[in-house]
């Protein structure tokens, strides 16, 4: 096979949560640019389909489902969805997440709940269902979507509940890959620094100084810069690596 046939996805069934908007909207067009068949899945149902049409304007056709991943039935949904309108699930990239901007002394046991609840255990339970499915048709990979969070304590602002979650990813995805191997499933990571997202305010003049000016190539990320790195974790590019965490920074982590 020649090498730059190894990073195509052509013929792979690829789902995506959190697809609708910022860094999972641009997996998602990167999966699907790459060749892969495409569900993703999220709360919001005019969003959602919003990014369809967005994605059709742009040639490319993939599927959108509403669904809660932090209902009990939620996970498990997510990937049935993709199974039946896929025919198959081939790679599965847990973007869902989400980050609050509380301090340690300040956060409530509910809004702690919720960030660990959607960050963590959803991607578990995704992770779980996913497997389950991959393990009895032929492997599969699965690219989980960490944080420099994980890393490092960002500041100025304090996000314990954020950081304690991709920290936890980032182990996780270690340990599923250890134990998955045998069954042909590689489990990877990408670490994001600042991306410019709804969720990063990479704008504002109080972050810009510490999220922006201590890094050395001192820029932030667009969405579309992570999603090739994902691309390669999910092909066959990346074929002898599992329970890897790359971290993508402009080079933060370095100081």
């Amino acid at each position: 096979m020649a090498i730059l046939d190894t990073f195509s996805l052509a013929g792979k069934r690829a789902l995506v949560t959190g697809g609708n908007r910022g860094l999972g909207f641009a997996f998602v067009r990167g999966l699907a640019e790459a060749g892969a068949e495409v569900a993703f899945v999220a709360r919001d149902a005019e969003q959602n389909a919003a990014a369809v049409r967005e994605l059709e304007q742009a040639g490319l056709t993939t599927r959108a489902f509403e669904v809660d991943l932090e209902s009990e039935e939620g996970p498990g949904r997510a990937v049935s969805a993709a199974v039946e309108h896929l025919g198959g699930l081939d790679v599965l990239v847990n973007n869902a997440g989400i980050a609050l901007h509380q301090p340690a002394l300040e956060i409530s046991d509910d809004d702690w709940d919720q960030v660990i609840g959607l960050n963590l255990r959803s991607l578990w339970r995704t992770s779980r269902a996913a497997a389950a499915y991959m393990k009895d048709s032929g492997g599969g990979t699965i690219v989980n979507i960490g944080s420099i969070s994980a890393i490092i304590v960002n500041r100025p602002q304090w996000q314990p509940s954020y950081n304690a979650s991709k920290a936890a990813v980032h182990q996780l995805t270690k340990s599923l890959a250890a134990e998955w191997a045998q069954y042909g499933i590689r489990v990877n990571a990408v670490a994001p620094g600042y991306v410019k997202t709804e969720m990063a305010p990479v704008d504002r003049p109080e972050f810009q100084r510490h999220w922006i000016d201590d890094a050395p190539m001192k820029r932030y990320a667009l969405p579309e810069e992570i999603a090739p790195t994902v691309v390669y974790l999910a092909s066959d590019a990346s074929s002898f690596m599992t329970g890897s965490v790359v971290v993508i920074d402009g080079g933060y982590t370095l100081y």
